[in-house]
């Protein structure tokens, strides 16, 4: 009897504990690229329904994935990666071109309009717990500079 309370017990805490972050992920796309082109960007919009923070991204179809910045500094656009990037709960992030995205470099082979990229996105909540979420993204023309409009 007393492992049937222990294992109820257990079960109620693992329903009653905070739920990981749970982010939205809208618009999402991946620059096209020309033959033996290397890197790329993926950008898209990001809803977190409590604080959390992408901490990390990964696809098959790039050895190196990271978060990055770009910004002006002293007149000249300078592009870093970026440990973290803030998502405040119930604000959209968006990560596009000129701004934040996710570089994605040494990339396996060239990237046509029309294709699919998976990408898996770490986010870790208040407490640091992390979750990892899938996403696949469409590859659009290599001349592409904003977000689709729906």
């Amino acid at each position: 009897m007393t492992s049937k309370i222990s294992l109820l017990g257990l079960l109620l805490a693992l329903l009653a504990a905070p739920a990981t972050a749970q982010v939205t992920i809208a618009d999402a796309w991946v620059r096209g690229t020309v033959p033996g082109q290397k890197a790329t960007g993926a950008f898209m919009n990001l809803t977190s329904a409590t604080d959390a923070t992408l901490v990390a991204a990964s696809s098959p179809v790039a050895k190196v994935v990271e978060i990055h910045e770009m910004a002006m500094e002293g007149g000249v656009m300078k592009m870093r990666a970026v440990e973290r990037l803030a998502l405040p709960a119930g604000k959209p992030v968006g990560l596009k071109p000129g701004g934040y995205h996710v570089m994605l470099m040494d990339i396996t082979g060239q990237l046509k309009d029309g294709e699919m990229v998976d990408v898996s996105l770490t986010f870790a909540d208040k407490d640091g717990k992390k979750s990892t979420q899938q996403v696949r993204i469409p590859v659009k023309a290599l001349t592409a500079s904003a977000m689709p409009k729906h």
